[in-house]
Parts: C-alpha cells; structure tokens; sequence
C-alpha cells in the first residue's frame, strides 16, 4: 500500500467536499519518482502530462527536494517588507540565466501574467504616453494565459468566460499565427503591447509558422510595442530549447514564467523585463506576499540549475524526435483513430477521431491509463503527451510500447 486512504475513497472525499471546477481522469495518485507516479494501491504509471509542464525535472526530484528541506529549515517567508537573504540571490541567477536585467518574482502562472499585463499598461503611459484609460493590448484568440478576471476577459474559450462577466476592456483580440492582423492594428497608437504564446498549449500544441515569431516582433519594434512571450507552459527547456522563442531568435520585451521554474515542488513564477519597463513599477503599486519568498528563491535556483546541469532541453529534443516519429508511424497504421501528430521537444499533441461506437480521446485516455500511462484530452479530440524531461531512451521506449499496445485493442474493441 502507497497510502492509508484507497483510490476510491480520495475521490469520493473531492467529490463530496471539493469544488467541482475540475474534470479528472479516474486515476488517485499517491507517490511520484522521476517520470513516474503510483496510486494507493501501488500501481505505476508513465506521467505523460507533468502537471501541465510544471515537473520537466521530474517528480520529486533529489536536488531540488534537498533545496526546499535545507531552506525550510533556515526561513521559508518574511513578505516583501524586509530584505530576505535568498531574493536578490534568486534574482541575479535568474536574470543572468534568462539574459535579462530584472526579475520580478510571484506564484502562479497567472500572477505572472496579471504582472505582465500591468507592467506593459504602464510603460505605455509613462514610457509611450499613452492616454489615460487608452492602453490596449493585442492578444490571440484561443489563447490560454490563465482564469483571473482579469484574464478571462481576453479569452476565446466559452467555459472560461460563461457567466462570470462583465469583462475588462482594454484588448484586441486577432487570429493566432497572422501577421496581417497584427499589422493592421499595431499602427494604434494606444497599443502597448502584444501578447502571445509561441505555442499554444491548451489549445492544443498550435505551433506558428516558421518566422511568425520573429515576423511579429520586427512589427513590434517598429511601432513601439512591448512584445510580451507567455512561456509558462513552453519554457524552461519544454520545447527542446530553453525558450520556444530560441528557435526564432526571438528576446521577447516582457517574458514570463512559472511551472517548471520550480521544478513542481511549490508555486513560482516571475516576469523578466529590462530597466526601461521594469522599472515603471515603483514601490507601493505591485506585489505579493509571497511572491520571491526564501523557500521559492532556493527552489528556484536549484530547479533551474537542474535543467542546465542535466542538459534537459537536448534530451526534450532527442526524445520529442523519436515520440513524432514512433507516433507518425501509428498515425500511418491508424488512420481511423489518429488524425494528426504535431509538437516541439517534448510538448506533443495527437488528434483522435471519434469513434462509431461514441467513443472519444478521453476514452483512449482511460484505456493509457489502465494499460500504465497518464495523458488527458483537451477540447475533446487532442491528447496531450509531455512527460518530464528527465526521461530515457529505454523509459521511453517502454512508453510508446504502452501507446501501440492500447491503440490496438482501442481499434479492434
């Protein structure tokens, strides 16, 4: 036994005491190593999800699981009032890391994002002299960057904006991966910036065009707006580089990330600028309590300094590769079941057909998961596959085993 309560009984207690704003897959998981977890009762399951791309270094990780202990052990939060001794040292690393001259440090992802947001509006007034109230920023459709209210208010997504009006003005929304409509609107003076992901994640791994990225960045220089990457879900060596934005050459205005910048171990996330933006904020008019706290700036540190040290975005990319491959090949032989294979690094997607029977990709999912592997559908008919990154050749292999394996009995069942 994993653990003292049965799979049953965990999920009957989320049922009967937790919100209902989450539709899991049937599966209570209890322990977590490297690329794998178990339940209750002790199976083991290939983790082809990683929490949503926040455990690239694997689960618990020995070095980053020594970090979180030592500092838990020293001061694990004094808020922003004081100095801590482990922020401005978490900050300089992460700056030099990521090429940037100033960090700004919260929790979650859409913290970072709500930052993001807040700093461009700013310069915009005070660095373009945007009118007051006037600063507009250019997002694309289908995008996901987080459920505030703030954020919801730019969303495509039903399920995301459906009765929680009224939304925040303030935001253009343009088809994703077209130059064109970009163009036409940064030529508004009131713009101050434009927002996007490299590759949209929940949407389903939508990877641009070649040069879409550096196309729209060109744009944005040209007419004096921030450029502002999301690289929550994509960052940190996900794609098979350290930013998806390295494979276009592309040092975005504004960057912004969370995730894996703890390994998965507790909420972290942080906004890079330089001074010209940065340093709009002055103090009083942003912040968290604890946003850079001294257990997030060492375990920050160490889950960086694990993807550098473990060289985690080549072996993303050399083991995305043999995925794409390996699953083009199964798109071949069913042709019935699996429509498309896309992706970059380790950040894959598959679109499934349905089914006569009715059967859909979360069917297929439960199948993965009875036969040992985790992955989860999103807008119904694309399955996700990102394991941690940590992941070997042999592990590997074992996996793809277990995906032939189940599509065979999926397609004659």
């Amino acid at each position: 036994m994993m653990s003292t309560i049965s799979s049953q009984d965990a999920i009957a207690l989320e049922e009967k005491y937790g919100a209902h704003n989450y539709h899991p897959l049937p599966v209570v998981l209890a322990k977590g190593s490297g690329v794998h977890v178990w339940d209750p009762e002790g199976k083991r399951y290939f983790d082809f999800l990683s929490a949503y791309s926040a455990v690239n270094q694997g689960h618990c990780h020995p070095r980053i699981i020594q970090a979180l202990t030592e500092q838990a052990q020293q001061l694990t939060l004094t808020s922003r009032a004081f100095y801590s001794v482990k922020l401005g040292e978490c900050e300089k690393f992460i700056a030099e890391f990521f090429g940037y001259e100033r960090v700004l440090m919260m929790n979650s992802g859409a913290e970072a994002v709500e930052t993001a947001i807040k700093l461009a509006r700013r310069w915009g007034y005070v660095k373009k002299n945007i009118p007051d109230q006037q600063a507009t920023i250019i997002v694309a459709s289908e995008n996901f960057h987080g459920r505030t209210t703030g954020i919801i208010s730019f969303s495509s997504d039903p399920d995301s904006t459906r009765n929680f009006g009224p939304y925040m003005p303030g935001y253009i929304t343009i088809p994703y991966n077209n130059l064109q409509a970009l163009e036409e609107h940064l030529s508004n003076p009131a713009i101050c910036a434009f927002l996007v992901e490299p590759i949209q994640g929940e949407a389903g791994i939508k990877i641009p065009d070649e040069g879409y990225l550096k196309k729209a960045y060109e744009l944005c220089r040209k007419h004096q707006v921030l450029f502002i990457a999301d690289e929550v879900q994509t960052g940190i060596a996900r794609t098979g580089k350290l930013l998806a934005c390295n494979y276009e050459d592309v040092r975005p205005d504004v960057l912004i990330l969370g995730k894996a910048l703890s390994g998965g171990v507790l909420p972290v996330s942080a906004v890079l600028a330089d001074d010209e933006v940065m340093l709009t904020i002055k103090p009083g008019e942003h912040g968290s309590t604890f946003g850079g706290n001294p257990l997030a700036c060492a375990v920050a540190i160490e889950a960086l300094s694990v993807v550098r040290d473990e060289k985690l975005a080549a072996n993303a990319q050399l083991m995305g590769d043999k995925f794409r491959t390996a699953l083009s090949e199964l798109k071949a032989r069913y042709p019935q079941t699996i429509s498309a294979v896309r992706g970059r690094g380790l950040l894959n997607a598959v679109e499934i057909l349905p089914q006569e029977d009715g059967r859909t990709a979360w069917d297929l999912c439960v199948a993965l998961k009875d036969m040992g592997l985790l992955a989860k559908p999103t807008h119904g008919h694309i399955i996700r596959f990102a394991p941690p990154l940590v992941i070997t050749d042999e592990q590997m292999a074992q996996s793809l085993q277990i995906i032939e394996r189940t599509l065979e009995t999926y397609t004659t069942s």
